[in-house]
C-alpha cells in the first residue's frame, strides 16, 4: 500500500506541472525529480513545486540549497515535510 504523503506529493507535482498522461504510480519514490530524463523537470519546475508545497503544507522552504536537497526525490521530500511542523 502506498504511503499517503508520497501519493499526495506525486499528485501535487502532477497537478502543479500539468504533467498530462502521468499518474502518481509513474513517479518512482527514489528517482531524482529535477534533471530526470523521464520527466525533464528543470529549475523553473522546481520553483513551481516549492511554491505549491509551501502553500499546500504551510511550510517555508528557505534557501535554494535547502530546496535542492528537499526535492532530490519523492522520498527526500516526504522526509523533509515530516521533519517540519506546519507553519515552520
Amino acid at each position: 500500500m502506498p504511503d499517503h504523503l508520497t501519493l499526495r506529493l506525486k499528485t501535487l507535482i502532477i497537478t502543479t506541472l500539468k504533467l498530462d498522461g502521468v499518474r502518481p504510480e509513474d513517479i518512482p519514490d527514489d528517482e531524482p525529480l529535477i534533471g530526470s530524463p523521464r520527466f525533464g523537470l528543470d529549475s523553473v519546475d522546481a520553483l513551481e513545486i516549492v511554491l505549491a508545497i509551501e502553500k499546500e503544507f504551510n511550510v517555508k522552504i528557505g534557501s535554494s540549497e535547502e530546496s535542492r536537497q528537499a526535492l532530490a526525490t519523492i522520498n527526500t521530500l516526504a522526509a523533509y515535510l515530516r521533519a517540519r511542523p506546519p507553519g515552520a
